[in-house]
């Protein structure tokens, strides 16, 4: 059972907004804030207690940071609407109680880091993670690395949009290889901060990305698209350039992209994007979930590709904000890369032969938070 739950309704919009804290470890928890139309409680809840499992994972006894409880929040609106800022802003400021205290968050799906933290400059805190620094040993030493990390600019992306996307992209590298796939291609849902650097790192180590979905539909091309050109011209809500794409590269409709045929699939955009409705199009070998909860129930049983479960593979971005801000790696990019390519194998190798990945990256989880909670 969740420690607290808490639903929102904004007076000018009627947008409905949710905060589930799933645990609190040394009084504070950890997850981030989605906007999405449609969005619900029970999303949240369930992504809540998906960050419980995913701090848990990362737990290093001989680190400085001990991993937080898990959280979530969730706006059911529109991020494309233009009162969006304005919802946002209504919404951290009813949650601020809790902002200032027990829980810590960034951006998510629908969400920038930079917009959140203007909102929360304008609402008058702080942060968006202040919760966190009474358990910092020198808050100013901390908050100034993680400053200088959120500065760092890796060809042209900052390095806090590149680290989740990095870490899915060593999860996908790890199935790659435990398949042994050979020339292996791959389609990516979503070319947000998470699709967008996994699509990166996967062309860079010599993964073909044949297919790339953003909102306004599918661009693919079984050659191979241009992933860093597309990249470097995405707007800020990972939407793909049309006028960048090549005259070979083709233009599918959004619900097609489970259509372009690809060893590997990676959904990195919303929950539950793959279903009873379509797995029976699922053809590729190996699923790497980007997004959270991408995958439901109904359609991993119908399924025979590997799948490496979200609270394993996009567990990089959490983790570098407060491996970075308890001291554990410097504010470089090659610290973080070589931090989270180690983590990441590390947690691949223990799941990957299990019958299935998703029960055992859970009690592994599991067992962290009892010795966690055996420690505080």
């Amino acid at each position: 059972m969740s420690y607290l739950q808490v639903t929102w309704t904004d007076p000018a919009t009627g947008a409905r907004g949710y905060l589930v804290i799933d645990r609190l470890v040394r009084g504070v928890s950890s997850g981030g804030l989605r906007m999405r139309a449609g969005c619900t409680l029970d999303e949240v809840r369930g992504l809540a207690e998906g960050m419980t499992a995913k701090e848990a994972l990362n737990y290093d006894p001989d680190a400085r940071y001990v991993p937080l409880g898990g959280a979530k929040g969730g706006i059911d609106f529109d991020p494309y609407d233009p009162r969006a800022e304005e919802v946002l802003t209504a919404y951290l400021f009813a949650m601020s109680p809790y902002i200032e205290r027990f829980w810590t968050m960034g951006e998510d799906l629908g969400l920038r880091q930079s917009t959140i933290d203007t909102a929360i400059e304008k609402i008058g805190l702080q942060s968006s993670i202040q919760a966190v620094y009474p358990l910092l040993d020198d808050e100013q030493k901390a908050r100034q690395r993680l400053a200088d990390a959120f500065a760092v600019d890796v060809d042209g992306v900052s390095l806090d949009e590149l680290v989740g996307g990095y870490g899915v992209a060593e999860a996908a590298l790890a199935g790659i290889e435990r398949l042994n796939l050979r020339n292996p291609t791959a389609v990516i849902q979503g070319f947000g901060s998470m699709g967008g650097a996994t699509a990166r790192y996967l062309a860079r180590a010599g993964v073909k990305i044949v297919g790339l979905a953003d909102v306004h539909g599918v661009v693919a091309n079984p050659a191979g698209l241009d992933v860093e050109t597309l990249l470097l011209s995405r707007d800020s809500h990972g939407g793909i350039d049309r006028t960048e794409l090549r005259p070979d590269d083709l233009r599918l409709d959004r619900d097609k992209w489970l259509d372009v045929e690809a060893d590997v699939l990676v959904p990195a955009a919303t929950s539950y994007a793959i279903n009873a409705d379509n797995a029976a199009s699922v053809r590729a070998k190996l699923i790497v979930e980007a997004a959270n909860m991408p995958v439901t129930a109904e359609a991993e049983a119908l399924i025979t590709a590997l799948i490496i479960p979200d609270v394993v593979a996009n567990s990089a971005t959490n983790s570098w904000w407060w491996w970075t801000l308890f001291g554990d790696i410097e504010a470089t990019a090659e610290s973080a890369f070589a931090k989270i390519g180690t983590n990441m194998r590390r947690l691949v190798a223990k799941i990957v032969d299990a019958e299935s990945p998703r029960k055992a990256a859970a009690e592994i989880a599991a067992a962290a938070v009892r010795e966690i909670e055996q420690r505080f």
